[in-house]
């Protein structure tokens, strides 16, 4: 009979001192240049796997780029030159690595903040081969606004964002005219923008935030259909069967 009790069960391993002093910087960039903001995350105590845990230790300076307040070297991260897709928030990595799959002769660079997303994703990239994929673990507003240059991103994806439903917390959604603008101003003439959310009043936010933008032009008359390119994830085919709606907007880049 096991003598093991939840008690003696072993703990897993802790990350090195070299990984977690890379973690730290995720949520906060002290020299970066320009105004305070609100950030388009907050820090919550959540459950990471030991599979997502080796992942970070052993293959993040493999697959991630270091938050930098200076301009990206997109070609030099990637190994070559390619159209650049900017993925905000991308959760465990699901839809971001068949996206890439998918589109190889594009580079994606996903942004994301919680350990547990970016083990996840890691461990895809490697067991997948996936070459046109990089990750940084930081806030994406600093990220796009001290990494990514003006005119060079060839499409952005933000996929079902946190929509903080209560009212008193919607100051904290991404989607604001202000961080609208700053991406509109980093994608290129004829570059696209791609949101989705399964929260309906989230997406007539989105649609009125979007659409007034002057740099933006959407591509419907006002949701669009889902992309082929955006599959349909397990989440979002359980919601849909439920009844739930899902709200896709593509804007274009004037």
């Amino acid at each position: 009979m096991s003598t093991n009790t939840p008690d003696s069960a072993q703990s897993p391993a802790p990350l090195s001192d070299g990984v977690q002093a890379a973690l730290v910087q995720s949520g906060r960039a002290p020299d970066s240049p320009g105004a305070t903001h609100i950030r388009s995350f907050v820090h919550r105590r959540g459950h990471i796997t030991q599979g997502q845990r080796d992942a970070l230790e052993h293959l993040l300076g493999k697959w991630s780029v270091s938050y930098a307040p200076r301009t990206l070297d997109a070609a030099a991260a990637f190994g070559r030159q390619a159209p650049l897709i900017l993925e905000i928030g991308f959760g465990m990595g699901e839809t971001t690595e068949k996206i890439a799959l998918a589109r190889p002769d594009d580079n994606f660079l996903g942004v994301e903040v919680f350990n547990a997303g970016v083990g996840s994703l890691l461990r895809r990239i490697e067991e997948s081969a996936i070459s046109n994929l990089r990750i940084v673990q930081h806030d994406a507003v600093e990220v796009v606004r001290d990494m990514i240059a003006p005119d060079t991103l060839a499409g952005v994806h933000v996929y079902f964002p946190d929509p903080w439903p209560k009212k008193r917390h919607h100051k904290r959604r991404l989607i604001q005219p202000a961080f609208v603008a700053l991406l509109a101003s980093r994608i290129a003439p004829g570059g696209y923008l791609h949101c989705a959310t399964d929260w309906q009043e989230y997406a007539v936010q989105m649609l009125d935030v979007l659409g007034a933008e002057p740099l933006l032009r959407n591509s419907c008359a006002d949701y669009a259909p889902r992309p082929d390119y955006r599959p349909q994830t397990k989440f979002e085919t359980r919601g849909l069967r439920l009844g739930h709606g899902v709200w896709d907007l593509i804007f274009k880049r004037a």
